[in-house]
Order: structure tokens, then sequence, then C-alpha cells
């Protein structure tokens, strides 16, 4: 039995860091549902072409509401607030989330140009508050400089004194750092250009008595109803990704998100379940507690994961294989990648579990076919580690044979001779079955250093490159090498130090398998 809702409608935003006026998908979409006579109307469904756009048009409907005493929930899809700490760098004398909020609107202002600055905004924090490339990161590599790094820096924490994440983050585990300002799937960027739009929109002279920011202006607690005297407006952060959606043919995913998280929200409100969630996890400690109202927020529904029962879990392994796969589709973005390559990406975090890996994936445009077509005629896989060799599924293969020298009692004395390792010793044994095969590298770095050698020495040119080489010492450095020395060989990598066999393996099944596997339904 429902119970009286808190809200009377429910405004859902997916943000937009675009630095131009863009539309369609991946853009900035706007939802507005209203609760009228006990049922849910869609009053807007909006897709601005520019946040100032956005911003002048949720003013609208908001005052809107607020005008005819409607009590309103307006989610948006970006952080609110920073890791612990951040604040009291970035403003001593407001070391709270108002100084940042206050900070980031007078940097950005209102100009829809301050995207195309954002990178040297975010530089020049990074200057200021370490004095090296910390703790904003992530660029087009045309933006990197000494303060603002393209990849990933080490030692958050103990080198810059700032958390990676969020309390919010630790309890979303596929959420990424807010430092974290390009590739897909970050969040980064759409913080610093949303917060500036959030400072306006809770200042509108229209607004600003009867609006407050939650979980900062009405503290971690269940929510109770606003009064008459109240306000009526509450702005929260959300994560569109909670929700599972299905996009019909032809639809924009994020028009359908914002819409589903909308009627998400309002049916937890009608079941009297939406309360208790402004309280957060009641893991938090008190010391917790005090830093998320503080400065860092909270994303509405983020809760502690109960512990697992070790007799309620999923056994049907078609079920599992088929929620696995429609998981990956909701939470990973294959835009950056042509269609030939989504299945082998959906394949690769199927792998490892991690979704932002295919912002890492670097390809030649023509990988998939070349090496499907080496693979359907035959040509044998060779590959650098017998791990990799036995997640290969062989019936997927027709003839292939898959090759692993490493262990061939050659290797060790060849290996001293050269004055290298058994991997790039075991490589050498390659030359007589290079000629059009598939290479699949899912351990060590120096045997893809050592293929490009022989490779540019004249060695026979093989089909395809599949590059996974994985560790601390080497790995990221090869697969750069592979990117710029390929010389026309059709390759897939994953830049940087994450790759291994299970990668490389997962690779070659994908090619050996349906062309369209993991994108059906």
């Amino acid at each position: 039995m429902g119970t009286t809702p808190l809200f009377d409608a429910y405004v859902m935003v997916d943000w937009s860091a675009s630095a131009r006026p863009v539309s369609g998908a991946n853009s900035l979409w706007v939802c507005c549902l209203e609760r009228v006579d006990g049922a849910l109307v869609v009053r807007e469904l909006a897709n601005p072409a520019t946040r100032s756009f956005a911003r002048a048009q949720l003013a609208d409907i908001l005052s809107d509401l607020v005008a005819r005493d409607r009590v309103t929930l307006a989610g948006f899809d970006f952080a609110f607030g920073y890791p612990a700490g951040f604040a009291g760098r970035l403003r001593p004398e407001s070391p709270d989330w108002r100084g940042v909020w206050k900070d980031l609107k007078i940097r950005f202002g209102d100009d829809e140009a301050a995207a195309k600055n954002r990178f040297a905004i975010a530089a020049a924090l990074n200057e200021r508050l370490s004095g090296r490339g910390f703790p904003f990161w992530a660029c087009p590599p045309t933006f990197q400089s000494e303060f603002l790094l393209h990849t990933r820096p080490e030692g958050y924490g103990a080198t810059c004194g700032l958390n990676e994440k969020r309390l919010a983050e630790t309890h979303l585990p596929t959420t990424q750092p807010v430092w974290k300002l390009f590739t897909p799937g970050s969040v980064g960027s759409q913080t610093l250009l949303g917060i500036p739009h959030l400072f306006a929109l809770r200042h509108h002279p229209w607004l600003e008595e009867r609006t407050r920011v939650w979980p900062f202006e009405v503290g971690l607690a269940p929510l109770a109803p606003p009064g008459p005297a109240g306000w009526r407006v509450l702005l929260a952060e959300v994560y569109p990704s909670m929700v599972r959606v299905t996009v019909p043919p032809g639809a924009v995913k994020d028009a359908v998100q914002v819409k589903a998280l909308a009627e998400h929200f309002a049916t937890l409100d009608q079941a009297g379940r939406l309360a208790p969630l402004f309280s957060g996890p009641r893991s938090l400690v008190a010391a917790e507690r005090a830093v998320v109202e503080r400065e860092e927020g909270w994303i509405l529904g983020a809760e502690a994961r109960p512990v697992p029962s070790l007799t309620d879990y999923q056994r049907d392994p078609a079920a599992i294989y088929a929620a696995s796969f429609a998981a990956i589709r909701a939470e990973t973005n294959l835009s950056s990648l042509p269609e030939d390559l989504w299945p082998v990406a959906i394949r690769l975090v199927h792998a490892c579990g991690m979704p932002d890996l295919v912002a890492d994936l670097a390809f030649a445009a023509d990988v998939a076919p070349a090496a499907r077509a080496a693979l359907a005629r035959g040509a044998p896989i060779l590959v650098d580690a017998e791990m990799v060799a036995h997640g290969i599924i062989r019936g997927r293969l027709r003839d292939n044979a898959v090759v692993c020298t490493l262990n061939d009692p050659s290797v060790p004395d060849l290996a001293r001779r050269l004055g290298t390792t058994r991997s790039a010793a075991a490589v050498d044994l390659w030359r007589d079955r290079l000629e059009g095969a598939v290479v699949a590298i899912g351990n060590a770095p120096t045997a893809l250093f050592r293929l490009l050698e022989l490779l540019a020495g004249g060695a026979p040119r093989p089909a395809a490159i599949l590059g996974f080489p994985v560790g601390f010492i080497g790995a990221a450095e090869s697969k750069e090498s592979l990117i710029h020395h390929a010389d026309g060989i059709p390759y897939l990598t994953l830049k940087g130090r994450r790759g291994g066999s299970a990668l490389a393996a997962a690779a070659v099944n994908a090619l050996a398998g349906p062309a369209d596997e993991g994108l059906q339904p």
C-alpha cells in the first residue's frame, strides 16, 4: 500500500561537458515527471544544445513548479563535491562545499567557451594545489603538460594528500574518480562545468529562498516533508547507471535513462522507500558523515551493499551469462570504437570486470576484419604464455594451431646468449610461423618488444597483433611501441599497465566467435 509521497515532481538531468552545441546521443537531457491526480505525467523531455540553455530551461521548469507550490526533487548526474581536504586546499578561508562552488563559478563563469578551457584551468589548479600533475588528470594528448597528465598519475593519498575517490564512490565501484576529466565514463569535466551552473540555479532570484542542496543544507537524515514555508526544490546528486534500462531501437539511451531515473525515484517515493535514502548508509561513522555533509556530498541511493549470502546466489549458467552481458552492455560506453570491435570490447570487459578499460583501447581500424579473416582460414595463433593458450576456446577455432614456444628446451640457452628474458627469446622461435599468423601477447612486455624488433628487421608479418602485456615495468611502454611501430600491421592493445593472459585470450575468443556476440539482448 502506498504512502503520501514527499515530492510532487522529479526532474532528472544528464549533464554534458561538450565544448560545442550538441544534441542527440551523448548530450544534455532533461526530464520532468510530475504527479497529477495520482498519475505520473511527463511534463518535459528536452535536449538543450548547451549548458546555458539547459540552465535557463531548468530555471523555468523549477520556477513554475515552485509557483504552483509543488515540491520537486532535482537530480544531476555529476559530483557535488570533491574528496575530503580539497575544499580547504582550494579556499582555506571557506573550507567547505560553498567555497568550492563559489570558486568554480568564478573560474568558469557562464561562458560556454569554458569547456574548451577546462584542461588549462585544471592544470592551473594542479599547479596551485600540488605543483605537479595532481589531483586532476586525463586529457587529450595535445593538452598534456607538466601540470596535467594524459594518464592517471601514481600515488594518490601519500603523494598529494587527497584521496582518489570520495566516500560515495567507494559504495559504487563502477563510478570513476571525480578527478578524471577525459574519456568515456569519466565525470570530472561534467563536474567542473556543472557546479557553476548549480551555483547559479541555487542563487536564482526566483528559486534562492525555496531551494536547498542535499546533503549539504539538509544533512544526512531521513527526509521529512518541508512544511508550508519550507523549501520546494531539493538538488541532489544521482547516478543514472544505478537503474537498468532497455533502449528501444532508434531511441537515445540518455533520454530513456533520465525518464527511467525519474520514474525510479517516483516509484520509491510512492512506496515510502525514498525518504530513508536521504540518510545515507548506516555504515558511515560520525566522522565520515561530517565529511559528507561538509564537503564531499553523496549520491542518492548509494548504499552499503549487503553481505552476500552463502545460499542465495545465481546458479543457472545461462542466466549468469545473459545477465553478465546485459550488465556489460548497460555499463560500457562503446561509442569510441568502430562497431566491428564492440564484441571484442565486451569480451574484454567480461574477462576483467572493468568497463572503463574501453577508453584505453588503441587499435588499427582494420584489426577486427584482418584477425577474423586470418582465424577463419586457419592461421596459427602465436602466444607468449601457456595461460593465454589455455584460455583460448578451441571449439571456436577451425584447425588453427595454438603455439606457445616458452617451454621449448632451447629457450633458456637462447635467452642467455641474447641477454634477454625467456619470453623474448621464445619469440625468436616464431619466425617460421609468423607470416599471416594472429599474435596474442598477454604476459611479457619483453615478448612484445622482441616481436617489434624482429618485424623491424624484416621478419615475416603477422595478420594481426593483440598486445596485452601486463605489469609495472615495460608493459605501458611496450604497448606504446606497438602503437607507434606497428608499421601497418593491424593491432589491438590496452594502453597503460593493465593487461594479462585472460584479456589476450578473450580477444582471440571474441574474434573467433560470432561477429555480434554480446550485442544482442
